[in-house]
């Protein structure tokens, strides 16, 4: 990492020591740490509006600090009129200083501008450290102007760690300031 994130720094000299002494950990590298956040938007209403989907991509892009790439149908299903290769969503996975960067205006900025926000829920972990939640609109983010969007999207934000319980994630995303519900 070339530039260092005040929330790296949190997690190198706070968190992982606290992780050390409350779950025994024998070496520093079993403790938890975040591996990547995968950020995944649905765009199947905007399959065959080419404009609106561009500007769902860029929206996107812009939420996440680096460019969106688009997911497309793997099997044509005749029910929902589409066809293999169709473009049908965006998706961006992060890693490393954009991935504390995020994560650090996701919870310091953007969480807080949720109306009637009283924390995540603290239950929609997977069984094996990671954890899934969903944005029902995109403006809670400041780089989104509210005067431009086309249309309110959500998108799903996954956050995968290395811990082997759900346990050990809790600890570590709690620590790093994720506002789970009391």
């Amino acid at each position: 990492m070339a530039e260092k994130n005040r929330l790296y720094e949190k997690y190198k000299t706070e968190i992982v020591p606290a992780l050390i002494k409350e779950f025994g950990y024998k070496n520093v590298n079993e403790v938890p740490k975040l591996e990547k956040i995968v950020l995944n938007m649905g765009l199947g209403a905007e399959k065959d509006n080419s404009k609106s989907y561009n500007i769902a991509l860029d929206e996107l892009t812009l939420i996440a600090g680096q460019k969106a790439v688009p997911t497309v149908a793997k099997k044509a299903i005749s029910n929902f009129k589409l066809r293999e290769g169709m473009k049908i969503g965006a998706r961006v996975t992060l890693r490393g200083a954009k991935m504390y960067e995020f994560f650090d205006r996701l919870i310091s900025i953007a969480l807080p501008r949720v109306r009637d926000f009283r924390g995540v829920n603290d239950k929609s972990f997977d069984g094996r450290g990671n954890y899934s939640m969903g944005i029902k609109e995109q403006l809670i983010f400041p780089e989104i102007i509210y005067e431009k969007i086309e249309k309110i999207r959500g998108f799903d934000i996954n956050i995968i760690t290395s811990a082997k319980t759900d346990a050990e994630a809790r600890a570590l995303l709690a620590a790093l300031g994720m506002p789970f519900r009391k």
